[in-house]
């Protein structure tokens, strides 16, 4: 069967308005990549260590191996249903509901993690500027306002500027690690590459975490009715910003503990790495041009996540998964604006609880962020399982297609199994239940609403 064949209808979407880069910056900027240095390495160094490049240099072949998958649908089949629409017609319903639920929390909780880093990085550099900090709350709900106006108001005006900004932003810090590696000599750090007080369960735990830097890597897939020729250029923005994402991610974990170990400092308990190793490289003034980039592109990354999920529960709607209300596109913007809305307050609205209690934004945006997890290696596990069978019914199947989707499958698995076990202590130990209790409740709305679509209708009177 021809691709173009499996191409789907725009569901009032503006059709093919966006070029290859646009189309690859909704994929990157999910992964809202300035933020990893910032925000993730550190995390991730505080449980593998010297290991942190290693961390990465794993979590990128177990992305990879997803994105090759996720690239094979995508060339065969475009909607704005993302994952949820190749394997609609594979699982079985209720399987397919489980991957369209998780996907719409991962890109919401996704959007809550960096609205968490947004009012934190604001904060940073609000106290440094005026000696006082804002509220959290009122900087998150604006931080989401913005986000929710652009996502509404058209989508090309939404992918050229989360382009923009994460070029910028991406790009200082990598003028920021080459003069931090030129200025200390071409030499290797050793301690780092002999993997020096690494431990396995260290290593393993920081994987984990280490993946959450690249989810959200598929979501150039929500853009189908709206990307350029979607059957190439959705393909190549997925498996080019898994690999773009992990060359940038690992060599900065490992140019940011070597500037930690000459500054002897501990990477894993400090609040603004990047100032630090600008001042180590000879530029402390990008430390701060790097922080008011991490802000702007946690701005990119809220945005992006809320035109995902828009789309996600857009198709949701249009298939019974949710409230046919959602299913229809603005007449003049063409873009799905009550989805828009819907997806941008349960955004916004744990932030702004979490941020009423007192929750520091760094704790939000990990809280999140692993609530997130959950829904995107659920939602590509399956994708994967689903591959083979999708092949030979398109009669394109090889006997070595099994191999990348089997090893995906064992990847995503082991990174769940990482973050059940040993549990985590804390609120990380509750995200289990929490991400089980929502699944539970969205399949059971979906079994109520496939009661009312199979009831008998009523006989009229005689």
């Amino acid at each position: 069967m021809s691709p173009d064949l499996q191409q789907n209808s725009s569901y009032g979407l503006r059709r093919e308005v966006l070029s290859p880069m646009e189309t690859l910056a909704q994929s990157v900027s999910t992964m809202a990549p300035t933020t990893t240095p910032a925000a993730t390495i550190p995390l991730v160094c505080a449980l593998a260590g010297n290991g942190t490049w290693l961390a990465y240099v794993l979590a990128t072949i177990a992305i990879l191996l997803v994105a090759l998958c996720v690239g094979r649908f995508a060339s065969y089949s475009a909607s704005p249903g993302s994952l949820y629409t190749y394997i609609s017609s594979i699982l079985p319903p209720w399987l397919a509901a489980a991957v369209a639920w998780s996907l719409l929390l991962a890109y919401v909780a996704t959007g809550a993690s960096v609205i968490g880093g947004f009012y934190h990085y604001a904060n940073l550099l609000l106290r440094d500027a005026t000696g006082h900090v804002f509220s959290a709350v009122l900087l998150s709900l604006i931080v989401t306002g913005v986000s929710m106006w652009v996502a509404y108001r058209d989508v090309k005006i939404s992918a050229r500027l989360m382009l923009w900004i994460e070029a910028a932003s991406v790009s200082v810090i990598v003028v920021v690690v080459t003069q931090l590696l030129a200025r200390n000599g071409l030499h290797w750090d050793w301690d780092e590459l002999r993997l020096r007080g690494m431990t396995g369960s260290g290593l393993r735990l920081g994987l984990v975490l280490a993946l959450f830097s690249y989810v959200g890597f598929e979501s150039a897939t929500t853009l189908g009715s709206e990307a350029r020729e979607p059957l190439k250029t959705i393909p190549r923005a997925v498996i080019r910003s898994s690999l773009l994402a992990g060359a940038f991610f690992t060599i900065c974990a490992y140019a940011e503990v070597l500037g930690f170990h000459i500054a002897g400092q501990d990477l894993g308990t400090s609040s603004a790495p990047m100032r630090l190793l600008a001042g180590v490289a000879g530029v402390p003034a990008l430390g701060v041009v790097i922080d008011i980039g991490a802000l702007v592109s946690l701005l990119a990354g809220t945005l992006a996540c809320i035109t995902a999920a828009a789309r996600v529960l857009m198709l949701m709607a249009h298939k019974g998964l949710a409230h046919g209300s959602l299913s229809s596109a603005h007449a003049r913007n063409q873009t799905p604006s009550r989805a828009v809305i819907v997806t941008g307050i349960a955004a916004v609205a744990p932030v702004a609880v979490l941020a009423a209690r007192g929750a520091s934004g760094l704790d939000v945006y990990g809280w999140m962020g692993s609530l997130a997890t959950y829904g995107f290696i659920v939602a590509y596990a399956l994708v994967c399982v689903a591959l083979p069978r999708y092949l030979r019914d398109h009669g394109v199947f090889r006997p070595a297609a099994r191999i990348v989707p089997a090893l995906a499958a064992v990847a995503m698995l082991l990174a769940l199994v990482g973050n059940l076990y040993p549990v985590p202590e804390g609120p990380y130990g509750k995200l289990p239940f929490v991400y089980l209790a929502y699944l539970a409740a969205g399949l059971l709305w979906y079994a109520a609403g496939a009661r009312r679509r199979t009831a008998p209708l009523p006989e009229a009177d005689a």
